[in-house]
């Protein structure tokens, strides 16, 4: 086990990020052109292509030149206008969409997290149950640990174990008081540090509470290990040693594998972290050595210096800048305008959480961004969280009123009616990680939620029927990057008991396949490259096993990505 890059720096290390990115600014890949229909011809027949363009059309053939898509229609008509030399692939009668558009995950944490954390997720994910599993994986993986280094782990979910509660610095000093150890939950917004990493980063019963999160104390007045929110954790995380940058290359590598055999073609990487330029020397040295596009959402410390490089390729976009307004419901940091459904036992019976920021700074933060013409990606799950968001985004329209600017509120767990109507006035996107009504779908119910507020989480058919554009996203590592599962537990909104949450707001399967291709690109601004499948537009396609339209909707996530082409080009095959 290696040391890792912990979730919660987001900061890009800019000194070495400036030096890769003036190495790279003059390649033959920095320009931001569609593609290039140039090259040779290839015909894809015999196929049930789903264009998702705006008749959804369905097609039989399609024609690719380059890596841009030169005509899409009939078998019959496309064979007149094929060249002598062009290559002809028979489908099979197998179903064809746009590439995944991923609209919200952490691309390269996903690969680190792979690699160089112990998996310590619980059913149905992993395999740990219990504080006791979790130790002993912990255990396990410090007999390959040198004495002095980190242990890292992620995913735990304390709800999910046996116990019941969140691990503490007792139980990770069962694994070691000789190794510094930090775990971080699955919703990467907590951890959990052993006595020595506390020790390293000087906490103790003396230490104050950082804004916008908290440090846990036991009955006693020290700390039991729990941190809240990266201004607690990153007290500890801070200390961890940066990967290398063959190890960052190998976690993209990794990352980039598995997101192109789920058919994603396009990841986002949001709040960027110091792998950046490990990502862009990759590319620039070989794009053969990603087999993906990556837009990349900097943090706003970050995004000047980023943006005055001017980098941009067909593999590296740099989109919008992300913040963050709250935590994470299941962690009890999201912030709601009403208590939880059952609270802490250490908290009163009105909690409801806390902002990552008082409302004014929030709003600062936004017109900041916002007045320098970028796009504002604002992490926002509870509804407090979101009102806060609006507030700001409304703010900045009014002093400095611009057209388009597509703002989003990442995740909107818990956006109310008056909200959706507010975005749709502001012109912003929601974005639904609505794989929470699956994997906690019956937590959020009987524990944090309530069932009136779980039904009604993620509030995709609320935005149908508004005619409003939204996206839906897996925000991996949080869970596995599984878009047919995204997009089967956006019309079933099943849980992982098979309880139905909130059938009201269950939206058709051609609706939530438009949510992570076309909708998705449009909400990063690339809707005329990528999305559909459309003459001119980036030859970024996906076979599929089944059509996700007319199979049984209980069937669609186990549809089976056979083939992912980039660009013209096959960059993943099912063997």
């Amino acid at each position: 086990m290696k040391t890792s890059f912990s979730p919660t720096i987001l900061n890009t290390t800019l000194a070495s990020l400036l030096f890769v990115l003036s190495a790279c600014s003059s390649s033959d890949d920095s320009d931001n052109s569609a593609g290039d229909n140039e090259g040779p011809s290839t015909l894809y027949m015999n196929a049930n292509i789903l264009t998702l363009d705006e008749q959804d059309t369905i097609a039989d053939a399609i024609i690719v030149t380059g890596d841009i898509i030169t005509a899409v229609g009939s078998e019959q008509e496309l064979r007149t206008e094929l060249d002598a030399d062009a290559s002809v692939i028979d489908l099979d009668g197998k179903t064809m969409i746009p590439g995944i558009y991923d609209a919200h995950s952490h691309f390269v944490y996903a690969g680190i997290t792979e690699l160089f954390n112990v998996n310590l997720n619980s059913p149905p994910i992993g395999d740990v149950e219990s504080i006791e599993q979790l130790v002993a994986k912990l255990t396990a993986a410090a007999e390959n640990i040198e004495e002095g280094n980190w242990i890292q782990g992620f995913g735990y979910d304390d709800t999910l174990l046996t116990e019941l509660r969140h691990p503490t610095r007792e139980d990770l000093d069962r694994v070691s008081t000789t190794h510094p150890i930090l775990i971080t939950h699955t919703s990467g917004h907590l951890a959990v540090a052993n006595s020595l990493a506390l020790e390293m980063a000087g906490i103790t019963s003396e230490t104050p509470q950082p804004e916008g999160g908290a440090i846990r104390f036991d009955e006693n007045g020290e700390p039991n290990g729990v941190l809240e929110e990266p201004s607690a954790m990153t007290q500890v995380s801070g200390l961890i040693p940066a990967n290398t940058a063959a190890e960052l290359t190998q976690a993209i590598r990794s990352a980039a594998a598995t997101y192109s055999s789920q058919g994603v073609t396009t990841a986002n990487d949001g709040a960027a972290p110091a792998a950046f330029a490990s990502l862009i020397d990759l590319v620039a040295s070989s794009s053969a050595g990603l087999p993906i596009r990556v837009n990349i959402w900097p943090t706003l410390d970050a995004v000047d210096a980023v943006e005055a490089m001017e980098f941009m390729s067909d593999r590296i976009t740099i989109g919008g800048v992300k913040d963050f307004a709250d935590g994470s419901i299941q962690g009890y940091t999201g912030y709601l305008s009403q208590p939880y459904y059952v609270t802490p036992e250490d908290q009163p019976d009105d909690y409801v959480g806390f902002p990552r920021y008082e409302r004014e700074a929030l709003a600062a933060r936004i017109k900041e961004i916002h007045d320098a013409g970028r796009q504002a990606i604002i992490h926002g799950n509870g509804d407090a969280a979101i009102d806060d968001i609006l507030y700001g985004i409304r703010q900045a329209q009014e002093t400095n009123p611009r057209e388009d600017t597509r703002h989003v509120v990442i995740h909107s767990q818990m956006a109310r009616e008056d909200q959706l109507d507010e975005m749709q006035a502001l012109g912003v996107i929601p974005s639904y990680f609505v794989l929470h009504t699956y994997y906690w779908g019956d937590r959020h119910r009987d524990i944090f939620m309530g069932p009136e507020r779980a039904f009604r989480m993620s509030p995709t058919q609320s935005s149908l029927a508004r005619a409003m554009p939204y996206t839906i996203h897996t925000d991996t590592p949080v869970v596995p990057m599984e878009p047919m599962r995204l997009i089967w537990s956006a019309v079933n909104r099943t849980s992982t008991s098979d309880s139905v949450i909130g059938a009201e707001q269950a939206i058709t399967p051609l609706e939530a396949l438009k949510a992570t291709t076309i909708n998705a690109a449009y909400s990063n601004f690339e809707e005329s490259t990528k999305g559909s499948i459309e003459v001119g537009k980036l030859a970024d396609l996906v076979v599929l096993s089944d059509d996700p339209l007319t199979v049984d909707p209980s069937t669609i996530k186990d549809i089976v990505v056979e083939q992912t082409i980039l660009g013209g080009e096959t960059v993943y095959t099912k063997e």
